[in-house]
């Protein structure tokens, strides 16, 4: 059993930073893949950035590219999605997954644990 919490949403505004953290409990965590996805009001959850349990192997929607960076740290159980030159379409609720099979997944499907989310709200 893995338990997620992010932090690190709050109110920005264009151009700026954010770094969200995502800790997880469960003796298991550095063998799970971690997955950050959004959800804007209205739309479908998405698919953002993936990360193996090494740390190695990362895969972000192309959208993300360049912007968003995943990572983690297993000696602390947290991952992270450091997210830079935000703009008003990256308003979202941001979840983190872990999936057990160790897999880069850009799906909802095949993600075992979710958070309950963090909102990230961007500003024109």
């Amino acid at each position: 059993q893995v338990q997620l919490v992010e932090s690190g949403g709050g109110l920005v505004q264009t151009g700026d930073s954010l770094r969200l953290s995502c800790a997880a409990s469960g003796r298991t965590f550095s063998s799970y893949s971690m997955g950050w996805f959004r959800q804007a009001p209205g739309k479908e959850r998405e698919f953002v950035a993936a990360i193996k349990w090494s740390g190695g192997n990362t895969y972000y929607a192309d959208s993300m590219k360049g912007r968003f960076t995943i990572s983690r740290d297993n000696a602390k159980n947290t991952v992270y999605l450091q997210m830079n030159s935000l703009k008003p379409e990256d308003t979202a609720v941001y979840y983190c997954a872990a999936d057990a099979a160790g897999w880069l997944r850009p799906t909802i499907k095949g993600y075992d644990y979710w958070g309950q989310g963090t909102q990230v709200t961007v500003s024109p």
